[in-house]
Order: structure tokens, then C-alpha cells, then sequence
């Protein structure tokens, strides 16, 4: 029995050490969010037992959560670069699968046909808006920037403000709002899928999103020409790593002692 604990153990910190080293890796990607995990222990027994005589039988992986702690921030100077000071996601949706997913990483960019995107391709989610700037409806779309504006003046700079206004400026010095990013929340995002990318998507245990303006309820500003780092912090993961790496060698020790035992029974019976 004493192995097959020892080797629940050995699993269990081999888990914890996966996800440390996984959250070293991703110490510099940006709007990455560093994962824990949560262990509980294994007991067998029947309801004639002794509870004064139970043992347990090893210990199992109960959960690896993520923490959505807001990372450091970083200065980029670059328009398109955004940070979200608060909470919220941005959406993102592929034009080519039409997946929605979400993310913390704002650093965006504009393609040859004028939709803002991020490095994986999947174009920024807005509320459209009427003419005055305002929101006018629920239903999200991709913002696109229109090369030349009515008057035939060529595109200039596209800008996103602290309210999440997407203004479009041209050569003749007048602007344009596009949209207003949609920002999307959830009621348990630690339950929300991890797709690689530092983005999510939702599942049944995160809930379904909510979206929101930018600035209102509990929906963070925007921070234009900044960036959200990695809430991975090198030297607490290092300390974790040596408490797994001695947890590892616990239970590899228990397993050669019980190895050492069984070999000392072994050679009294022979």
C-alpha cells in the first residue's frame, strides 16, 4: 500500500512542478496569468471502520486555478498598444473559424483591409456606434478602419481612448469614432478555458459574458500606449519550485524505503 501512496504523491508534485516550470516559461508573455495548484488527500475506508485507526492512501491534484491578478505594467508609447486598468477582457473573434475568445493582452495592430487585430489574427469586438459617438445597439462587430473618410482625405492614425472610443483621424484634420470596445466579464473567470495565446474562451463553469463600456460599473479603463505583463513573480515561483522539488524527493525517498522494507521481509521468509 505504501507505494501506491508514495506514487500518488510523486504524481501530485510532478503536476505542481509542470505547472511552476509552465508559469517560468510564460514569466515575459504578455497578459499571461500564472496558474496554482490545490491538492487534497485520498482516504479508503469503509463505515465499520475505526476512524481512530484510518490512514490515507495518498494525495490527488483537486485543482489547478489561475490567478487574475492584474500584471506589471509597461510603457510602449505605441497607440494600439492597450491596457485594461481594472477588469475585463477584450473579445476577440477569428474571421476564419468565427471563435470568440478573450484576452488581457491589448497589443494590437491594423491588417491591409483596416480591422484592428491582435498577433494571432482575430479582429477587436466594439459596440457599433450612431453618429454622434454614442452606443447604439448590443450586437458586437469587428472595427474596421476605412482607408479614407467621406470627404476623400487619406487615413491618418487610429487612436483608442480611456472610455474605449475607437477614433480613426485623417489627413484633413477631422476624426472619426468607429466603436467603443466591448469589454466582457465573467462571473467565475476561473473557470474560463485557457486556449493558449494569454486567451480564454467560455465555459459552463465560467458562465456566459457580460459585456460592458469601458470606465462604467466594474468594467476597467483603458490605458492607451501601455501593455500588461505576465503576473508571473520570478522569485516566489522559484521558492515553489524548490518546496515541489523537495515534495518530489519526499515521496521518491518513502517509495525506496518501502522498497528497502519489503526487501528486509523478502529475505527473512527466504
Amino acid at each position: 500500500m505504501s507505494f501506491y501512496t508514495s506514487l500518488s504523491g510523486l504524481k501530485a508534485a510532478q503536476t505542481d512542478l509542470n505547472v511552476i516550470s509552465n508559469n517560468i516559461a510564460n514569466a515575459e508573455t504578455g497578459g499571461f496569468k500564472k496558474s496554482n495548484t490545490a491538492f487534497s488527500d485520498i482516504v479508503s475506508a469503509s463505515a465499520m471502520a475505526n476512524p481512530a485507526t484510518t490512514t490515507g492512501v495518498g494525495s490527488s491534484v483537486a485543482a489547478i486555478t489561475q490567478d487574475f491578478s492584474i500584471g506589471a505594467i509597461e510603457q510602449t508609447g505605441n497607440a494600439l498598444d492597450v491596457l485594461i486598468n481594472g477588469e475585463g477582457f477584450f473579445t476577440m473573434v477569428s474571421p476564419l473559424s468565427g471563435d470568440t475568445q478573450y484576452t488581457r493582452n491589448g497589443a494590437f495592430s491594423i491588417d491591409g483591409s483596416g480591422f484592428v487585430k491582435n498577433a494571432q489574427g482575430a479582429q477587436l469586438q466594439v459596440f457599433p456606434v450612431d453618429s454622434a459617438g454614442a452606443i447604439s445597439g448590443t450586437t458586437l462587430q469587428s472595427v474596421q478602419v476605412p482607408s479614407k473618410n467621406a470627404a476623400g482625405a487619406d487615413f491618418a492614425g487610429v487612436t483608442i481612448t480611456q472610455e474605449g472610443k475607437v477614433v480613426s483621424t485623417y489627413a484633413d484634420g477631422s476624426n472619426e469614432t468607429l466603436g467603443i470596445v466591448a469589454l466582457a466579464n465573467f462571473i467565475a473567470p476561473t473557470g474560463l478555458k485557457q486556449m493558449g495565446n494569454a486567451s480564454w474562451s467560455a465555459t459552463g463553469i465560467s458562465g456566459s459574458a457580460s459585456y460592458g463600456q469601458p470606465g462604467s460599473n466594474s468594467y476597467g479603463d483603458l490605458l492607451s500606449g501601455a501593455l500588461e505583463r505576465s503576473n508571473v513573480d520570478i522569485a516566489e515561483e522559484l521558492v515553489s519550485l524548490i518546496t515541489a522539488q523537495r515534495n518530489f524527493q519526499a515521496n521518491a525517498k518513502a517509495i525506496d524505503t518501502a522498497t528497502q522494507v519489503s526487501q528486509a521481509i523478502i529475505n527473512l521468509r527466504t
